[in-house]
């Protein structure tokens, strides 16, 4: 190799060892953080978009348990409520431990997800039970017998939204969350 050759493969090298640590610099530059009002409207936007969500309660044993369900919508501060049997294993595991998580995903699209944590509590009140009534209960639920509803109080929120570029921390590939603090007890 002729010393112009070498001289120009340095120079080249150089160059790109350049590129790379400017490159490296600017993808280590934090996003643009989402506000905390960005991250509620994404995970609204994502949730209400979906029919069903995944609800994960805790064993006796503390395995995850999951299944699906129909919820409302979340209301205004995120609380999201959803019916079902009060003899189903779900409501004997809230009852052991009201800490439960709800998935909302669209896999299909891959446009992100939303986890919220919280606290579930059971409610029987039978004004709250029918201000909520759906269609479908009096064929599930006859006479509203065995219908109780799970009202998940907001802890915490992780919003994946790659639509509005709400996304993983490069280096801690941590979901962008909200913390809505410990849910307080309801009478």
């Amino acid at each position: 190799m002729t010393s112009k050759v070498r001289r120009t493969l340095r120079l080249t090298l150089l160059a790109l060892s350049a590129l790379l640590v400017s490159g490296a610099a600017e993808a280590e530059k934090p996003a643009a953080k989402a506000t905390r009002d960005d991250l509620i409207a994404a995970a609204r936007k994502r949730m209400t978009a979906q029919t069903y969500c995944a609800l994960i309660t805790l064993d006796a044993s503390g395995r995850p348990s999951v299944r699906t369900m129909n919820p409302f919508p979340p209301e205004e501060d995120m609380t999201v409520w959803f019916a079902t049997n009060d003899r189903s294993r779900k409501v004997a595991e809230i009852r052991a431990n009201p800490r439960v998580t709800l998935y909302y995903a669209d896999h299909a699209k891959a446009t992100g997800y939303v986890a919220l944590s919280g606290r579930a509590v059971l409610v029987d009140d039978v004004k709250e039970i029918l201000k909520r009534k759906r269609a479908y209960w009096d064929q599930s639920f006859p006479g509203l017998k065995n219908l109780v509803l799970v009202k998940v109080v907001p802890e915490t929120l992780d919003v994946l939204d790659y639509e509005g570029k709400i996304v993983v921390d490069p280096v801690t590939w941590r979901t962008p969350s909200v913390d809505f603090g410990p849910a307080k007890p309801t009478p």
